[in-house]
């Protein structure tokens, strides 16, 4: 699935939601960054799963995990 998304205005219309200030020396390099996750987010989000998958127990550290 190809899809034809313009990531500068998204990037402009998800700052204005978030109120989060973006530099406009960062501005380029944050929407590069969109694009990529993006890219990476299809090749995960077209791996099929089964109709019968349950979503996973929340994922809690345990502490000898922190070490």
């Amino acid at each position: 699935m190809e899809e034809n998304i313009d990531f500068s205005e998204y990037v402009k219309q998800m700052a204005k939601v978030l109120d989060l200030p973006i530099a406009p020396k960062y501005f380029p390099s944050v929407v590069e960054n969109f694009a990529r996750v993006s890219m990476i987010a299809s090749v995960v989000m077209e791996f099929p799963l089964p109709e019968d998958v349950e979503a996973a127990p929340v994922f809690q550290l345990r502490k000898e995990q922190l070490y």
